[in-house]
């Protein structure tokens, strides 16, 4: 009995240990890999645009000469079209814009005896734009030149209109909302100088204008 139970024992051994090598032999099993995360392209305002803007203005009128000290606010609304170009470099977007508007700024006031007024009928710029993108969000800086029409009329004297050359500064933020479609608010200082009035006086022009645009990437 004790020579049997040696054996069996001897026996259960023996295949403990040809089954631990045969475990031993079996290829491991590798772990599945982690799955990459999905590619989120950016936006990229690289590109041409169109579109269209339009909102109010608002400034202050002095006459000089014969009318020295009189002076009145003027506000009005505008609205017109836009062309643009933006180049992307990283984050930083660098752009060209022009727009010209059809503006009814426009004021008056006493001056001496006469009435004045004072009337900005186009106003157009011309003007770089530097922005910094967050995605689909661009804020921006932007400057450069000023254009318009301004008349200047004193009750029963006479009218003067002229075209005049200034600048323009200030900012905004623009958005993608969906597509190539973008929209803005702008703020520009737009400073048209002094313009010619009748009997050999001038005026002032200037302009805050906040305008809201949409524009179309190509």
């Amino acid at each position: 009995m004790k020579r049997l139970v040696l054996a069996g024992v001897g026996v259960l051994a023996m295949a403990t240990m040809m089954a631990s090598a045969q475990a031993a032999d079996l290829p491991r099993q590798r772990a599945m890999p982690a799955k990459a995360p999905a590619y989120v392209q950016t936006y990229n305002w690289t590109g041409a645009y169109i579109g269209i803007n339009g909102g109010g203005g608002w400034g202050q009128t002095n006459y000089s000469g014969a009318f020295a000290g009189s002076d009145f606010r003027t506000s009005g609304g505008l609205i017109g079209g836009t062309l643009g170009y933006n180049y992307q470099v990283g984050q930083a977007v660098f752009g060209l814009e022009t727009d010209m508007d059809w503006s009814n700024i426009k004021g008056s006031g006493a001056c001496g005896a006469f009435a004045c007024e004072t009337r900005n009928n186009w106003l157009g710029t011309t003007r770089g734009r530097i922005g910094y993108a967050f995605d689909r969000f661009m804020p921006y800086f932007t400057g450069g030149l000023a254009y318009g029409g301004v008349k200047n009329s004193v009750t029963g004297v006479g009218s003067t209109t002229e075209t005049k050359l200034g600048y323009a500064l200030g900012g905004g933020l623009e958005a993608a909302i969906a597509g190539a479609w973008t929209t803005k608010i702008e703020y520009l200082y737009a400073d048209l100088g002094r313009t010619n009035a009748p009997v050999g006086t001038d005026a002032r022009f200037y302009s805050n204008t906040v305008r809201a645009g949409l524009n179309y990437r190509f």
